[in-house]
């Protein structure tokens, strides 16, 4: 094995310039495939992140509801009835709209508003570096992100603006609380929630269930479904579930990043085979050295097999290290790549099979080789 590998080694590094075309193909491929990946985990992380800083343990929805954002509305008298249910502790509403969000200088943009009853939790606002949940009970209090301060005209605690022509007050501010549609969302009570948005009084987006430690959640979820009309019932993880399937396949937003992912590998693919076909051509008379001299097939092929696991370790580091200066470039903006350990460990052994794959248009011309061809030179 290390005579093999040796060999491997001087055929790959014996031309440098080819080396470094085989490399890039392959940097090219692996960068552009973590970046679509990461683009499609990030994406499912930003669409999910109110649910998964809600505190429940089921949600109440109107029927058909197909993510977060989408703002039906059911009737919060429901909210009694699942009271009355063995294993429900606490039921809190939360209204969610788009609203209009007018500077002080007269400029306008669209806010996404979420309010939730103060008292019992639900969907506060989490990541505060200025203020308190507290202070969002008061009058005209919400709260926003800094991020958005120069999109919303503030500076911080004190900043006052309208939404919907009714006076607001920025009294607590978070940090990385981001949309992935770019509108910036607002937390305040419930209350003024309903008025900011439109929602007539009794109504709200969905209710947050909690239950006590020993309920079955099953048998909770079901009760919940047979004493209530029109609404579904489902556990966070399906929740999230269903909103990603809905913004990455339902818009066609996870088709496109697939597509482009699959572009990288081929791309890298052919680059790749083209460079390891041309190093094999150029050495046939080596290789045909070696089979007069009584080498197998089986070892030529692990020579060209170990220059393709070669290219794939040096092409795989150096995208590795490429990718993380992507992700710590991305982490602040609106919509973060997104690398797990996971999907390093899923790149590498893409970066294996992409790399031996493209081997076999080299192995195939290595089984033409004629041994006597040594000796007519």
């Amino acid at each position: 094995m290390p005579l093999v590998f040796t060999l491997a080694f001087r055929n790959l590094f014996h031309d440098r310039l080819r080396l470094i075309a085989t490399v890039i193909g392959i940097v090219f491929s692996i960068v552009l495939v973590t970046v679509q990946m990461g683009l499609y985990l990030g994406f499912g992380r930003m669409v999910t992140t109110m649910i998964d800083h809600a505190s429940a343990d089921l949600w109440i929805m109107p029927r058909g509801t197909k993510c977060f954002e989408d703002p039906s509305l059911l009737n919060t008298r429901e909210r009694y009835r699942a009271l009355l249910i063995s294993g429900v502790t606490e039921v809190i509403p939360v209204v969610i709209g788009f609203a209009d969000w007018r500077m002080s200088s007269g400029e306008m943009t669209p806010v996404f508003v979420i309010g939730s009853d103060l008292r019992y939790g639900g969907l506060e606002p989490w990541n505060l570096v200025e203020g308190r949940i507290e202070a969002l009970s008061r009058p005209k209090a919400v709260a926003v992100d800094r991020t958005y301060f120069d999109r919303l005209g503030v500076s911080g605690i004190g900043s006052t603006a309208e939404i919907r022509e009714q006076p607001v007050r920025v009294a607590a501010v978070t940090n990385g609380i981001r949309s992935f549609t770019t509108t910036p969302f607002v937390f305040l009570d419930v209350n003024r929630a309903r008025t900011y948005t439109g929602v007539p009084s009794g109504k709200a987006s969905y209710l947050l269930v909690r239950l006590s430690q020993d309920a079955d959640r099953g048998r909770v979820r079901q009760e919940i479904v047979s004493n209530i009309a029109d609404v579904e019932v489902l556990t966070p993880a399906e929740f999230r579930e269903r909103s990603r399937k809905f913004w990455l396949f339902g818009t066609g937003a996870g088709a496109a990043l697939f597509a482009g992912a699959l572009l990288g590998v081929i791309v890298g693919t052919v680059v790749v085979a083209q460079t390891l076909y041309s190093s094999t051509k150029e050495h046939l008379t080596e290789f045909a050295t070696l089979r007069a001299i009584g080498s197998s097939k089986r070892y030529i092929y692990k020579v060209i097999v170990w220059q393709a696991l070669l290219s794939a370790a040096i092409g795989f580091s150096i995208a590795a290290l490429i990718g993380n200066a992507i992700v710590r470039l991305t982490a602040a903006t609106a919509l973060p790549i997104v690398i797990t350990p996971a999907l390093l460990v899923g790149l590498f052994l893409l970066t294996v099979v992409m790399c031996v794959g493209s081997s076999i248009a080299a192995i195939v011309q290595v089984t033409r080789i004629d041994p006597a061809t040594v000796f007519a030179r």
